[in-house]
C-alpha cells in the first residue's frame, strides 16, 4: 500500500513524499486518514526536532510522520485484533499512549515518533503499542472531523478533571471544578478555549454557576459569542459573561466583582503570558485552583504567584498535557451525544499545505486548521468560500453548505469535499 504524507526529518524540514508501506503485522492495524487538525503542539515539534522529548534522534535517516489529531477508517486488521476491530470502522486515535518502561517511561506519540503513523499522511500502519493501550478507538457519530477534534476537546476535559480543592480539617484533595461553582477561562476565546466553553456548558454531571470567558480582542470575543450563546448557556443554569479585559480599568478588581467579591474556585489559563496568569492568581478564592493549560516554549518561562494565599487560602495551581483514553472515550460519547466541535474550526485544506501551514501556525490568524489529506487544496477560510465560490462551484456549494448551519463547518460539507475535491484552486 503506497502513502503519502509529510514526515519531518529536522529542525523546519517537512517534505510531503510518496513511499509504500510494509505489510501490516498480526499486531498491526491498516487505516486511511479521512482527516487531521493541525496543532501547535505539531510546530513545536516540527521547530524542535530531535530536541522535542517525544521526537526519536534518528529522523534523519528515518523520519517521523507529523500529525496526532486524525480520525479515518480502518482498512485492514491484523490477526490478534479482529475480534476486536473491522475493517471499515471509523477511528480516532488518542496519540498519548504514554506506558510505562522502567522508571522513566516511554513518551513515543504518533504524530511524533513512528515512521509510518502520523495524520498528515493518506494510508498509515497502526502499531502495536497503540493497540496494546487501548489508544485506537472506534467512533460511531456523524462524519469524520469531530473524530479529528476529539484529542483537543480531550485534552479541556482532562484540565478539568484535573483541577482539586480541599475541604477543611482534610488534606484529601477532591479532583474536578467545583460544582456550581464559579469559573474563568482567561485568553478563552482561541480553539482550545473555545473547547473548553462548549464542553463546560455542554456537561451533564458538573458545571459551574457562573462561567467568565475573557480575551482582549473584540472580534474573537464576538465570534464565540455567536457559537456559544449567553442564552443556550441560562439554558443549562449558567451565568455566561464575555470580557474585554482591555477596556477594564482595574482588570483584576473588576473581575473579582463579578463573584461578588469571593473570587473564582476555577481559572483556566490558556495563553502563556506571564501577565493572564498572574490574573488568574489574583482573582482566586479560598481554595481556588488555577489550572496553566497554554504549554510554553520557553523552558525558562516563569510568572509572579502569590505564595502567601497559597498557605494561608489555600490557593493550587496545577498544568496539564493532553488527555488521557478516558477522556478522549469521554470526548467521543459526548459527541455523539450532540456536541459539535465544528466552533472550533476556522479553515480547511489538503495534504499539499501541511509543511507551509504548521511552520507558520502561530501567524495564521482563526482556529483551528482542518486537513483532508486525500484532498489538494490551499488553506481556505471558511469565511472566504462564498467570495472564491463566484469562480468555482466547488467553494460555492461548500459555502451554501456552511451557511446552512451558522457558517460552520458540518457533516455535509466533508462529504461534499471529499467526493468533489478535484485538486480545488
Amino acid at each position: 500500500m503506497k502513502t503519502k504524507a509529510v514526515r519531518l526529518y529536522g529542525k523546519k524540514d517537512l517534505r510531503i513524499e510518496e513511499f509504500e508501506l510494509p505489510p501490516i503485522t498480526e499486531d498491526e492495524v491498516l487505516a486511511k486518514v479521512v482527516t487531521d487538525s493541525l496543532c501547535m503542539s505539531s510546530y513545536k515539534a516540527a521547530n524542535q526536532a530531535t530536541d522535542h522529548k517525544r521526537v526519536p534522534d534518528d529522523i534523519a535517516e528515518s523520519p517521523i510522520i507529523i500529525g496526532h489529531e486524525f480520525a479515518g477508517e480502518i482498512v485492514e486488521v491484523g490477526a490478534n485484533w479482529t475480534d476486536k476491530f473491522k475493517p471499515g470502522q471509523k477511528f480516532s486515535i488518542q496519540p498519548a499512549i504514554y506506558y510505562e518502561d522502567g522508571p522513566v517511561g516511554v513518551l513515543s506519540a504518533p504524530g511524533y515518533s513512528y515512521q509510518h503513523i502520523g495524520g498528515d499522511a493518506t494510508y498509515v500502519i497502526i502499531p502495536k503499542d497503540v493497540l496494546v493501550q487501548d489508544c485506537l478507538l472506534a467512533y460511531d457519530g456523524p462524519g469524520f472531523y469531530p473524530a479529528s477534534l476529539a484529542e483537543p476537546l480531550s485534552c479541556v476535559i482532562g484540565a478539568m478533571h484535573a483541577n482539586y480543592h480541599t475541604k477543611a480539617g482534610s488534606y484529601v484533595h477532591d479532583m474536578e471544578i467545583v460544582d456550581g461553582g464559579k469559573m474563568a477561562i482567561l485568553a478563552g476565546v482561541g480553539p482550545m478555549g473555545l473547547a473548553a466553553i462548549n464542553y463546560a456548558l455542554r456537561r451533564e454531571d458538573r458545571k459551574p454557576s457562573l462561567l467568565v470567558v475573557t480575551d482582549i480582542d473584540q472580534e474573537r470575543l464576538d465570534r464565540a459569542a455567536s457559537l456559544y450563546t449567553v442564552e443556550f448557556a441560562k439554558s443549562r443554569g449558567i451565568d455566561l459573561r464575555y470580557v474585554n479585559t482591555s477596556t477594564m480599568g482595574d482588570a483584576v478588581e473588576d473581575l473579582r466583582e463579578l463573584t461578588g467579591g469571593d473570587g473564582y474556585n476555577d481559572v483556566f489559563v490558556f495563553a502563556p503570558v506571564p501577565q493572564v496568569i498572574e490574573q488568574g492568581d489574583a482573582i482566586l478564592g479560598f481554595d481556588g485552583c488555577l489550572n496553566f493549560f497554554a504549554g510554553p516554549s520557553n523552558t525558562d518561562f516563569s510568572a509572579k504567584m502569590n505564595f502567601y494565599n497559597v498557605h494561608y487560602a489555600y490557593t493550587h495551581i496545577v498544568g496539564t498535557s493532553g488527555g488521557n483514553t478516558y477522556d478522549m472515550k469521554e470526548a467521543l460519547e459526548i459527541m455523539t451525544k450532540g456536541l459539535d466541535p465544528a466552533g472550533l474550526v476556522t479553515h480547511i485544506g489538503g495534504l499539499n499545505v501541511v509543511p507551509e501551514a504548521t511552520l507558520d501556525l502561530p501567524n495564521i490568524s482563526g482556529g483551528k486548521k482542518l486537513i483532508y489529506p486525500h484532498v489538494e487544496m490551499p488553506l481556505t477560510a471558511i469565511v472566504d468560500f462564498k467570495v472564491l465560490g463566484r469562480e468555482n462551484t466547488v467553494y460555492a456549494n461548500l459555502a451554501k453548505l456552511c451557511d446552512k448551519h451558522n457558517g460552520l463547518w458540518n457533516v455535509e460539507a466533508e462529504a461534499y469535499l471529499i467526493a468533489n475535491f478535484a485538486g480545488l484552486k
